[in-house]
């Protein structure tokens, strides 16, 4: 039976070919292969097919292997379709491959075409759902599984776990028929990171036997709150502390100004690394104590970029250009993070020509140096060099962010150039950022300050999540214009939805009666 079906197969594949010869020709007079040719046909390709050893079909799947490591997907595939026989293997090398090649839907269509599936071909695709986001169709695919592992579970649970669906995460958690740690960390790293952190807790003190990963997420959730005692509490309780234990805590006091808890812990751990001594430095810079910082950054026995970067920073939050620029130029490395603090604090110091001269010297710049070299020209009142700059931005085809789009709309509102304002709230439209509070304020001042009221108006209802700004900024449009009316109805739909009004509000309120 099976021969007879491989038969008709070879028969329907030689009918397309001969198809194809005859329009190539433009004849229709070739006749068809006998029956007694097909026959040949069919034996010679079953005879490869026997001939092919397991050895050979290892073989090709190396093959395969090594192409889609390289990101050669058409040569994989073409490896594939040359072999005369193939394995469960070589469906799941090919599966693979595209996935990791981020060819999703090439995987999805090999793995639709493969006659016989087993558990690691299941779970690879299931991974590759959730990789993609797409959990609505992993969970149809999980329901479907013939035979499931602690691996398809753990796939499972990870991709709601990691997209914050920590509810369905949770019920994998209790169905499943086998834990291991993988299963208790994931669900345990979900609740931190969702800032679920007396779930996590709970979750923690139901099992006795953590590793020291587990140990070290849970405290760094009580870091990430600020609760630093019982950070500690976790801290102390660690059967056997690793480096990221010691630099958690150590980043954890001084990040939020324990400076001496950080720096007797800091003496006490016996694996003082580049990211233990940043973490000290950075705390130092954080509260204001540059010279303390630069006492440890000297001191350091290695340093990277995070150290230079952090020290440099210091420097520039004092306004201390010149202690900035000596470390810049003295940096073995600098990355962009380095160009544009530099870039940052001229501007911020006023020096705005020594902003441009290192912008224009920047090896490689991303949306942040053009934002800070923007905003330093609205900062000091360059808003039309501050508006040109946008624009070859724009033309230079670099991914526009809220920060540039703010300043260049100050910029906007200081002139008062209406019309360019509206071409940019054109393209904060087509990108969706008009509804956000940090943009929207902006959008709303800018047509505020130039007389345009209905526009005006038409921003502040587009704003999602009004602050004290937004409330103020449009009771002072609606006053400065004379809708002392119009002014004093916002200022009472501001108290209604219960936004305290501050001393800034007031003054405009008075200014409306």
């Amino acid at each position: 039976m099976r021969e007879r079906c491989q038969w008709r197969q070879l028969h329907s594949s030689c009918r397309r070919t001969q198809k194809i010869q005859q329009s190539v020709k433009g004849t229709n007079r070739t006749p068809y292969p006998s029956k007694k040719e097909l026959t040949q046909k069919f034996k010679q390709s079953k005879n490869e097919s026997e001939k092919t050893t397991d050895s050979d079909i290892v073989n090709w799947n190396m093959a395969i292997t090594t192409h889609m490591r390289n990101g050669q997907c058409h040569s994989a595939l073409q490896v594939f379709n040359t072999m005369p026989r193939r394995s469960t293997v070589t469906y799941n090398a090919m599966i693979s491959g595209y996935l990791s090649n981020g060819r999703f839907d090439l995987a999805r269509e090999m793995f639709d075409k493969m006659p016989e599936r087993d558990l690691f071909t299941w779970n690879v695709m299931l991974s590759g759902y959730v990789r993609n986001k797409n959990l609505t169709d992993a969970r149809g695919l999980f329901e479907r599984m013939p035979r499931r592992d602690v691996v398809s579970w753990n796939a499972m649970l990870s991709g709601y776990a990691q997209n914050g669906f920590i509810a369905e995460a949770r019920e994998i958690f209790d169905e499943m028929p086998v834990k291991n740690s993988i299963s208790w960390n994931g669900l345990l790293a979900a609740y931190v990171q969702n800032g679920r952190i007396e779930d996590a807790r709970r979750l923690f003190e139901s099992k006795m036997d953590w590793d020291v990963v587990s140990w070290n997420c849970l405290m760094g959730g009580f870091v990430k709150k600020k609760r630093l005692v019982d950070a500690r509490r976790v801290f102390d309780r660690i059967p056997v502390r690793d480096e990221v234990s010691w630099n958690t805590m150590i980043t954890g006091y001084a990040q939020n100004g324990e400076l001496e808890e950080a720096r007797k812990l800091f003496e006490e751990s016996p694996t003082q690394d580049v990211f233990t001594w940043t973490a000290m430095v950075s705390g130092y810079v954080q509260n204001g104590m540059v010279d303390e910082a630069r006492s440890i950054f000297d001191k350091m026995p290695e340093k990277n970029s995070v150290s230079w970067n952090a020290m440099i920073a210091g420097y520039v939050q004092c306004k201390r250009m010149d202690m900035a620029k000596e470390l810049f130029e003295a940096m073995p490395f600098r990355n962009i993070s380095s160009w544009n603090t530099m870039i940052t604090g001229y501007a911020q110091s006023g020096n705005v020509p020594h902003a441009r001269n290192l912008f224009d010297r920047m090896p490689q710049r991303d949306s942040i140096s053009w934002s800070a070299m923007i905003a330093g020209y609205v900062q000091n009142g360059c808003n039309e060099e501050a508006v040109h700059l946008y624009v070859e931005m724009k033309r230079d085809g670099e991914s526009l962010n809220r920060s540039s789009f703010t300043s260049v709309l100050t910029a906007c509102a200081d002139i008062a150039a209406l019309d360019l304002g509206k071409q940019f709230h054109g393209w904060l439209v087509k990108v969706g950022y008009q509804t956000g509070c940090y943009v929207g304020n902006a959008l709303l001042a800018m047509y505020c300050k130039c007389g345009s009221i209905d526009e005006a108006d038409d921003a502040f209802h587009e704003i999602t999540d009004k602050d004290l700004i937004s409330w103020n900024t449009m009771i002072y449009g609606y006053a400065r214009h004379g809708f002392g009316k119009e002014a004093l109805i916002v200022f009472e739909s501001m108290k209604t939805v219960g936004v305290k009004p501050d001393e800034a509000t007031m003054v405009t309120v008075d200014l409306s009666i």
